[in-house]
């Protein structure tokens, strides 16, 4: 969209929220809601961002940067009109529209920034506004509107009378200016009211006095409207994405068993006839393929997870890739670099970090595998450990295909297990191992008979066994 450019209005305190944080670094759905906002406005076309940034500013420049978005510093919290004026000078002068968001208001759609945007162009209007039918208006600003339909003013609740508090059209705080009309007028605002402020709200009035129009576009959802100031609404706002979310899943071909106990982030792609059970949480960018199965209390993390795997109850992923057919769990955890390959399996209580495990292995139970690479079909025995790290520097455990690993093994590293190798229970092994052998690292077994008869005969009685007699050795 051409000749157009975003100021996203995200200066406030927020000082409802009560937290240290800027209001708008305060995550919705997973995201920092001025995310939300960002994303809103790229989706609509928009290229050019301006940010306008108060106190803690440094806790949302990631959002920034990964819109490519400019900033503009409002040190004063003096009103809406004021951060607009920040913002001009920072705008590119090739941008003829201004379309002006508000930072805490995280649901508003991308095709309703673009109704707004062709509303003013249609009327050639001085602006358009975007305005919500709200059943309980308190706390907004009432859109007062002319015989004709065009806003004759909006008037803050503070500012009105108890006509003004009975209208229950509201002002979302989002338009699309003129760029001249906005740069001429935004000089001749006031703070002549209760806040001491200057509100771009007074730009109608101007507007009225030069003889331009703005005209007003309902949202279709209110929700579009709501601004967050508290914890609660953060909650219902979250709530409201986390809905719209797993809609859309099941609307393309997805399971999902219980949608009021699962929570899917904004950015996770789930493929068809996969199935997610009740307690799931996927998030971030996680990416889940064709027919996958997760099962209840999941926890995955930015990660990708291939056709037709299966994720089995409470095992929790973070950063990791599983590959088609492989099967994690129950209770397993894949830590970050964990690259799980085609029909492996990692079993209960396994934890794999920064590791490639290679098809068709297996680890089914109670052992450690970082910072190793496992070739294919291998068997890594219960209880085993890989020993990556000395107390300074993380080091590399090879395992090659086809090996064999008995259970309670350790495996110091760095050290290379050949192909086809058979490693006995218990063993500690520090050496490499050649193709094919057999390793072994145990202390000679030593039996002493009737030991426990002689020395710890109540041991024994409690387990309720006869103590027999023994005869004395001559």
């Amino acid at each position: 969209m051409a000749a157009i450019c975003a100021v996203i209005l995200a200066a406030g305190l927020g000082k409802r929220m009560k937290s240290s944080l800027p209001k708008v670094a305060h995550p919705v759905a997973g995201k920092p809601m001025l995310w939300h906002v960002a994303r809103a406005a790229k989706g609509a076309g928009i290229t050019e961002i301006v940010f306008v940034l108060g106190h803690g500013r440094e806790k949302v420049l990631g959002t920034v940067e990964e819109f490519g978005g400019k900033v503009a510093v409002q040190e004063r919290q003096l009103g809406t009109g004021d951060a607009a004026s920040c913002a001009l000078s920072v705008l590119s002068p090739k941008a003829n529209e201004v379309v002006v968001l508000c930072g805490d208001a995280p649901l508003i759609l991308p095709q309703t920034i673009r109704t707004l945007i062709s509303a003013r162009r249609r009327k050639k209007a001085a602006a358009s506004v975007l305005t919500g039918i709200l059943p309980d208006p308190a706390g907004y600003g009432r859109v007062v509107r002319n015989p004709d339909g065009t806003v004759a003013r909006i008037v803050e609740e503070r500012d009105g009378g108890p006509e003004i508090r009975k209208i229950r059209e509201v002002n979302s705080g989002t338009y699309v200016f003129d760029r001249k009309f906005l740069a001429r007028n935004l000089p001749r605002l006031t703070d002549v009211n209760v806040q001491r402020e200057y509100y771009l709200t007074d730009l109608v009035v101007q507007a009225l006095q030069e003889g331009k129009t703005v005209v007003p576009t309902v949202a279709k959802d209110p929700d579009e409207v709501r601004g967050i100031n508290s914890r609660k609404e953060l909650a219902e706002a979250t709530e409201v994405l986390r809905r719209a979310k797993i809609d859309a899943l099941l609307d393309e071909g997805v399971t999902v068993v219980a949608p009021d106990r699962t929570y899917i982030e904004p950015e996770v792609s789930v493929g068809a006839d996969s199935m997610i059970e009740p307690g799931v949480m996927l998030l971030g960018k996680t990416k889940i393929g064709k027919g996958v199965r997760v099962q209840t209390g999941c926890v995955v993390e930015n990660c990708r997870v291939d056709d037709g795997a299966q994720l089995k109850p409470y095992s929790v992923l973070t950063d990791s890739h599983v590959r088609k057919g492989a099967i994690i769990g129950p209770f397993a955890h894949l830590r970050p670099e964990a690259d799980i390959g085609e029909d492996a399996r990692i079993g209960n209580f396994v934890e794999v970090k920064k590791s490639r495990i290679g098809k068709g292995s297996k680890a089914n139970h109670l052992t450690y595998i970082g910072d190793a690479i496992v070739g294919k079909k291998a068997n890594i025995g219960a209880g085993t450990i890989t020993c990556n790290y000395d107390g300074l520097a993380k080091h590399t455990t090879l395992i090659g295909d086809g090996v064999f690993v008995g259970s309670d093994t350790q495996f110091v590293a760095p050290v290379t297990i050949g192909k086809g190798a058979l490693i006995g229970a218990g063993a500690t092994i520090t050496k490499d191992v050649p193709p094919f052998a057999l390793a072994l690292s145990r202390a000679e077994q030593k039996n002493i008979a009737d030991w426990v008869i002689r020395r710890m005969p109540d041991l024994l009685r409690k387990a309720g066994l006869k103590v027999p007699l023994v005869k004395e050795k001559k």
